[in-house]
């Protein structure tokens, strides 16, 4: 009897009207990952898109079979990158912003720690030695900063940068973890996108399940978007971290398992 066919790859892409990106992005992963991998799927998770993202990738999957789509409610970034992950069938799920801001090769990066350095999860960081970021405002690399700081010190001691969206996960590690988030999986319809501090949450569960976390430097390139605000997000953002870490204080999770670990990066 033929055994069952493993998935090595599942690449998650996030996305929320990109109908002027969504053809490029998918030609550069498939292109990339064709020549990478005998057993890949690529994911575009829709948050709910008033144009026309969906339609063109339809459009595109019936000469592409490694290509799917979910259409989701317009929840934000953090429950449309979650029922993707949730559909996943990889022993890699990978995610990518759908503007490539660090580009598809980059993953090679990432996949050397998780495979032979046996990582658990493998992040992108536009900070530290060998990391690149490309054409960044000075006010926006400011913010990020700030934010950064404060994540540091309520939640996440030694990870330089959380929000950077390009994250490499092993399947079991997303089986154990995504199921809890509960927040992600109940939130609510949105009228704006809102990208959220949904990476906070997950890392520091990760954290304190006692997974193996690597910061990676990759190259980033800054894409002026009009569907963040810069200043409202942060502040939100900082509320919702900060009311993320209460959660874990008041043992609001279902982790029963959980294992007191050091609060310096691993």
């Amino acid at each position: 009897m033929e055994g069952k066919k493993i998935m090595e790859y599942s690449i998650v892409v996030p996305a929320y009207n990109e109908a002027d990106k969504i053809s490029s992005t998918i030609v550069q992963i498939l292109g990339f990952m064709r020549g990478m991998s005998e057993s890949f799927e690529l994911i575009i998770s829709d948050d709910g898109s008033s144009d026309n993202t969906v339609s063109i990738v339809e459009g595109l999957i019936d000469e592409n079979p490694e290509l799917k789509i979910l259409k989701n409610p317009h929840k934000g970034k953090g429950p449309t990158v979650w029922s993707g992950f949730m559909f996943a069938k990889g022993d890699y799920i990978y995610m990518a912003d759908a503007d490539l801001s660090a580009p598809i090769t980059e993953i090679k990066k990432l996949i050397v720690w998780a495979k032979e350095q046996e990582y658990d999860i493998v992040i992108a960081s536009r900070e530290g030695v060998g990391a690149e970021r490309v054409s960044e405002p000075f006010h926006r690399h400011l913010m990020g900063r700030v934010f950064n700081t404060l994540v540091r010190f309520v939640a996440l001691p030694g990870i330089q940068d959380t929000q950077c969206g390009f994250k490499l996960f092993k399947k079991e590690c997303v089986q154990d973890i995504f199921p809890r988030l509960h927040g992600l999986k109940d939130a609510k319809v949105l009228k704006k996108p809102y990208t959220g501090a949904w990476d906070v949450e997950v890392l520091l569960l990760a954290k304190k399940l006692g997974y193996r976390i690597k910061s990676v430097p990759v190259t980033w390139v800054y894409v002026k978007t009009t569907r963040v605000s810069p200043l409202t997000d942060s502040i939100k953002m900082a509320l919702e971290v900060l009311q993320i870490r209460f959660r874990f204080l008041r043992g609001k999770y279902k982790t029963a398992q959980l294992t007191s670990i050091s609060p310096e990066e691993k």
